[in-house]
């Protein structure tokens, strides 16, 4: 016999305390009855009318935005941006709250993660607690910084640019993000009309003036003539294969990082905020403390950045391997770092790579993953090769701690953890985590 299908609860109202920030943006309520809801819009200790977003009746938890502020927060501000609410743009997640609070949050979840992933305190993982702003990034009260270099906006039936709403593919147009740096704001994509195409990402190089824009086109359609207010070069996604290829002007962006410009191809990876790079060099770097005559590693090296640092700090005598996934992003880093013989970059899976390599052992390694983590597999073949010291970059707190916890299980213990704010008013974060052999001495 079929099951009765279970009821939508979607536009319910709830009136309930507020609790504990979660990772991914939202806090912690629950109804009455005891079920969870996943609260946007709401900061920890008010009271609000919460509506239901999405879930049923019996589900393990439901999301839902609050909607009504009975009790606000000491914490809480208008938000400065008109598209930030509830069922509007879901690129920020902490429009409504300080500056401060913001950096507090992403700390609770940091240690939240820690505790309940790796087993370990903030003490035990070498951190003070504290969510720091970019290297030298300071922005005057009341102000949103605007920081994002790299914008994809989705284009909506009607040929408006905009952003995605929270957890949907509806388009909310806009007029202007605040987050997005100068020399993205600068195209005017918002004022533009782009009908026929699905979305459009402009990018700003830092330390250069190189800005680039991206189109992808819905099937079918026409590349419009793109004339903006500056000199742009411009690419296409090619729909007979998801390839990115050049339209008019260079198919690159020059960007600045450590003291060396790196070439950045069709959109390739490149940290959003301006200062992140020179940011994570210097933490990675502190932490290693690299000498003359290592042998390196670094891994899912994108186009060279940490491996072009450590190059130039191990000397000729060292050596330093970098393992990449994305064809293009190795073209790049061999590009970027040809000055350097001791410098191989090799394309692949790092799990499927590094094991063919025949490395033994190694002085130090760089991993700095996508958003899912390295893995238990390849946390333990890294703890074979016995470093000296290990960088984890993260941009995950939840797979960050995952790893450490397989790290502890394979020898390593974190030495200290350093968090960034790189990603302000969103609930993102970054981490460096530097580990040791937990047989060496304190």
């Amino acid at each position: 016999m079929q099951a009765e299908p279970k009821k939508s609860l979607v536009g319910e109202e709830y009136e309930v305390e507020v609790g504990p920030v979660a990772h991914g943006g939202h806090c912690i309520a629950r109804t009455a009855e005891g079920q969870v809801l996943f609260v946007r819009h709401a900061l920890p200790g008010e009271r609000v009318v919460a509506r239901v977003t999405d879930g049923e009746e019996g589900a393990r938890f439901l999301r839902a935005d609050a909607v009504s502020i009975l009790s606000p927060s000491k914490d809480r501000v208008e938000a400065p941006c008109p598209y930030a609410g509830p069922g509007r743009c879901g690129g920020c997640d902490w429009q409504h709250a300080k500056p401060g609070a913001q950096r507090r949050f992403k700390g609770e979840v940091i240690a939240e993660q820690l505790r309940r992933l790796a087993g370990l305190t903030p003490e035990e993982a070498g951190w003070d607690g504290t969510v720091m702003p970019a290297e030298g990034d300071k922005v005057p009260a009341g102000e949103v910084p605007a920081w994002r270099t790299r914008v994809q906006y989705a284009v909506d039936e009607s040929g408006h640019a905009g952003l995605r709403r929270h957890r949907s593919h509806e388009v909310e147009p806009i007029d202007h993000c605040m987050i997005a740096a100068p020399g993205v704001s600068e195209l005017g994509i918002e004022k533009r009309d782009w009908t026929g195409m699905a979305s459009i990402d402009a990018i700003a190089a830092t330390g250069s003036q190189d800005r680039q824009v991206i189109l992808e086109p819905r099937p079918g359609a026409r590349l419009p003539i793109v004339e903006l207010d500056r000199p742009v070069s411009v690419m296409r996604v090619e729909e007979k294969d998801g390839g990115v290829h050049r339209v008019h002007g260079r198919p690159f962006v020059r960007e600045r990082a450590d003291d060396r410009t790196y070439r950045v191809g069709s959109g390739g990876f490149w940290q959003v905020h301006p200062k992140a790079a020179d940011t994570l060099v210097k933490a990675v770097m502190q932490g290693l403390l690299p000498r003359k005559g290592d042998m390196a590693l670094d891994l899912y090296c994108g186009v060279g950045l940490f491996a072009g640092a450590l190059a130039d700090r191990v000397g000729d005598k060292g050596a330093v391997l970098g393992i990449e996934s994305g064809k293009r992003a190795v073209e790049d880093a061999r590009h970027n770092l040809a000055e350097f013989e001791r410098v191989r970059i090799e394309q692949g899976k790092v799990e499927a790579v590094l094991p063919r390599t025949g490395i033994t052992e190694v002085d130090l390694i760089v991993l700095d993953p996508p958003r899912a983590g390295a893995g238990r597999k390849t946390v333990q073949h890294l703890a074979s090769l016995a470093a000296r010291r290990i960088a984890y970059v993260a941009c995950d707190p939840a797979a960050l701690a995952r790893d450490l916890g397989y790290f502890r299980e394979s020898g390593y213990r974190v030495r200290t953890l350093r968090a960034f704010d790189l990603f302000p008013m969103t609930s993102h974060v970054e981490c460096v985590a530097i580990l040791e052999p937990a047989s060496k001495g304190i």
